[in-house]
Order: structure tokens, then C-alpha cells, then sequence
């Protein structure tokens, strides 16, 4: 798929780093390094402007090694980038480590994911069909 892109950042475009990745890495493009002390949040930019093809979106995902080793993860996980959004790409981010942590220019922050969708139709009913599980939910189903 050929997706439109503006790059203002100076860094490489985002890229598949295997064959088989869901994800590109986005990068922080900032003038002054961004310190994040706990609980903090900021959103970060990266000097990418997106044209997706209607259908699709944008899934801004954190990375996994941010994550685990530093508590920095992505506030609103996945942030969704609309096809008809034409602004930077921004990507919130929260330190929910103890320890400050600061994002340096090009620092390698999220991950994006292009992602199809489809689009509901509501069709109004008086009941819903039955099944084992029902209306059990947020863990209803246990926990091994």
C-alpha cells in the first residue's frame, strides 16, 4: 500500500526493521531534550504528516523495550491517526517508572501500525442471542 508522507524531521523515514514487522519505529523530533519525571506525560512530536487511504488508520503503539526496561509506554494505547487527520504525528507518552527519563531528537519512541477497518452499521434490536458466556466480563471468564 502507498501511503502519503511529509517528512519535516530530518530523520529517516519510518521503516520496517524485518520482513515480517507489524510496526515502524516513530522518532522524537525536538529542538531541547524532553524529561519526563514519574507520572509525567507529554506529547512528544515527530515531524510526520500522514495521508492514509480511507479504510485505514494509524495505530501509534509503544515500543516494547521502552516499556519493560524504562516504564515509558504510550498514554492512550493505541492512539488511532484517522485517514482524514493531516496534522503532525504526535504520540503522548507517560513515565510510569519511579525514575525520571529524558527523550533526546530522534529517539526511537513508539511504534505505528497501518491497520484496516471497517466501518458499523447499527441495526436496533429488542434482544441479543444467547451465549455460554453471556454478560460476564472484565475477567469473568478467570484467571487460568
Amino acid at each position: 500500500m502507498k501511503v502519503k508522507i511529509i517528512n519535516a524531521s530530518g530523520h529517516a523515514l519510518p521503516h520496517y526493521e524485518t520482513e515480517a514487522s507489524a510496526g515502524m519505529d516513530l522518532r522524537a523530533n525536538i529542538t531541547d531534550p524532553i524529561t519526563l519525571q514519574p507520572l509525567e506525560r507529554a506529547i512528544v512530536k515527530t515531524g510526520l504528516f500522514i495521508e492514509l487511504p480511507i479504510g485505514h488508520e494509524a495505530q501509534v503503539r509503544p515500543r516494547s523495550g521502552l516499556a519493560a526496561k524504562k516504564g515509558i509506554t504510550v498514554l492512550n494505547a493505541p492512539g488511532t491517526i484517522d485517514a482524514d487527520y493531516r496534522g503532525e504525528v504526535g504520540v503522548i507518552l507517560v513515565n510510569l517508572s519511579n525514575e525520571a527519563f529524558t527523550i533526546e531528537n530522534g529517539e526511537r519512541v513508539a511504534q505505528l501500525v497501518i491497520a484496516k477497518h471497517e466501518r458499523a452499521e447499527w441495526t436496533e434490536v429488542e434482544e441479543l442471542s444467547t451465549t455460554e458466556r453471556g454478560s460476564g466480563g472484565f475477567g469473568s471468564t478467570g484467571t487460568k
